[in-house]
Protein backbone atom coordinates (compact mmCIF):
# COMPACT_ATOMS: atom_id res chain seq x y z
CA UNK A 1 0.00 0.00 0.00
CA UNK A 2 1.62 3.29 -0.94
CA UNK A 3 1.89 5.92 1.68
CA UNK A 4 -0.91 8.63 0.52
CA UNK A 5 -3.32 5.46 0.95
CA UNK A 6 -2.21 4.26 4.39
CA UNK A 7 -1.90 8.40 5.66
CA UNK A 8 -5.12 8.25 4.19
CA UNK A 9 -6.71 5.37 5.91
CA UNK A 10 -5.29 6.51 9.05
CA UNK A 11 -7.19 10.07 8.48
CA UNK A 12 -10.65 8.19 7.90
CA UNK A 13 -10.08 5.99 11.20
CA UNK A 14 -9.33 8.53 13.28
CA UNK A 15 -12.36 10.46 12.21
CA UNK A 16 -14.14 7.49 12.46
CA UNK A 17 -12.90 6.55 16.07
CA UNK A 18 -13.35 10.56 16.96
CA UNK A 19 -17.27 10.56 15.75
CA UNK A 20 -17.40 7.93 17.81
CA UNK A 21 -18.35 4.41 15.44
CA UNK A 22 -15.14 2.62 16.62
CA UNK A 23 -16.64 2.73 20.45
CA UNK A 24 -19.98 1.71 19.64
CA UNK A 25 -18.46 -2.07 19.60
CA UNK A 26 -16.49 -1.57 22.92
CA UNK A 27 -19.67 -0.23 24.22
CA UNK A 28 -21.80 -3.11 23.44
CA UNK A 29 -19.39 -5.48 25.24
CA UNK A 30 -19.12 -3.44 28.17
CA UNK A 31 -22.66 -2.07 28.52
CA UNK A 32 -24.75 -4.22 31.74
CA UNK A 33 -27.66 -5.78 30.51
CA UNK A 34 -30.51 -7.47 32.67
CA UNK A 35 -29.79 -8.76 35.93
CA UNK A 36 -29.67 -12.40 35.86
CA UNK A 37 -29.78 -12.69 39.67
CA UNK A 38 -33.91 -12.45 40.95
CA UNK A 39 -34.74 -10.05 43.06
CA UNK A 40 -36.00 -10.94 46.59
CA UNK A 41 -37.59 -8.33 48.07
CA UNK A 42 -37.82 -4.59 46.01
CA UNK A 43 -38.67 -1.30 47.66
CA UNK A 44 -40.46 1.25 44.94
CA UNK A 45 -38.65 4.68 44.66
CA UNK A 46 -40.97 7.32 46.31
CA UNK A 47 -41.89 9.64 43.61
CA UNK A 48 -40.10 13.21 44.82
CA UNK A 49 -42.54 16.06 45.48
CA UNK A 50 -40.29 18.28 43.32
CA UNK A 51 -41.05 15.94 40.40
CA UNK A 52 -44.86 15.91 41.18
CA UNK A 53 -45.06 19.88 41.22
CA UNK A 54 -43.55 20.32 37.96
CA UNK A 55 -44.82 17.59 36.35
CA UNK A 56 -41.65 16.02 35.55
CA UNK A 57 -42.54 11.99 34.19
CA UNK A 58 -39.47 9.21 32.83
CA UNK A 59 -37.36 6.42 33.37
CA UNK A 60 -34.15 6.34 35.62
CA UNK A 61 -31.20 4.14 34.53
CA UNK A 62 -28.80 2.60 37.29
CA UNK A 63 -26.43 0.47 37.62
CA UNK A 64 -26.47 -1.80 40.20
CA UNK A 65 -23.85 -3.92 41.79
CA UNK A 66 -24.38 -6.87 44.06
CA UNK A 67 -22.42 -8.68 46.60
CA UNK A 68 -22.70 -12.70 46.42
CA UNK A 69 -24.86 -12.26 49.78
CA UNK A 70 -27.34 -10.23 47.53
CA UNK A 71 -27.20 -6.88 48.82
CA UNK A 72 -26.68 -4.07 46.53
CA UNK A 73 -22.53 -3.03 47.06
CA UNK A 74 -22.78 -0.12 44.82
CA UNK A 75 -25.42 1.44 42.51
CA UNK A 76 -25.27 4.71 39.83
CA UNK A 77 -27.70 6.69 37.89
CA UNK A 78 -26.43 6.18 34.62
CA UNK A 79 -29.24 7.89 32.57
CA UNK A 80 -32.92 9.81 33.95
CA UNK A 81 -33.85 12.82 34.96
CA UNK A 82 -31.76 14.21 37.90
CA UNK A 83 -34.36 15.14 39.87
CA UNK A 84 -36.10 11.62 39.98
CA UNK A 85 -31.98 10.05 40.26
CA UNK A 86 -31.68 10.45 44.07
CA UNK A 87 -35.71 8.59 44.39
CA UNK A 88 -34.66 5.56 41.86
CA UNK A 89 -31.02 5.22 44.02
CA UNK A 90 -32.46 5.03 47.75
CA UNK A 91 -35.18 2.40 46.43
CA UNK A 92 -32.18 0.43 44.71
CA UNK A 93 -29.71 0.35 47.75
CA UNK A 94 -32.86 -1.34 49.65
CA UNK A 95 -33.17 -4.27 47.43
CA UNK A 96 -32.18 -7.95 48.15
CA UNK A 97 -31.08 -10.63 45.51
CA UNK A 98 -30.68 -14.67 45.76
CA UNK A 99 -27.17 -15.13 47.09
CA UNK A 100 -24.69 -16.55 44.40
CA UNK A 101 -21.07 -17.78 44.58
CA UNK A 102 -19.79 -13.89 43.21
CA UNK A 103 -20.57 -10.79 42.46
CA UNK A 104 -22.83 -9.79 39.53
CA UNK A 105 -24.58 -6.47 37.43
CA UNK A 106 -26.47 -5.00 35.14
CA UNK A 107 -29.14 -1.94 34.67
CA UNK A 108 -32.30 -1.52 36.94
CA UNK A 109 -34.30 0.58 35.00
CA UNK A 110 -37.49 2.82 37.39
CA UNK A 111 -39.98 4.15 35.40
CA UNK A 112 -41.80 7.07 37.35
CA UNK A 113 -45.05 8.90 36.57
CA UNK A 114 -47.17 10.50 38.89
CA UNK A 115 -50.19 8.90 40.52
CA UNK A 116 -53.96 10.72 40.70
Amino acid sequence: MSVRKTGGLLIAMTVLLAAGWGGMALQGQEAQGEIMRRAKSKVQPVYPELARKMNITGTVKVEVVIAPNGSVKDAKVVGGHPVLANAALEAVKKWRFEPTAMESSGIVDFKFAPRN
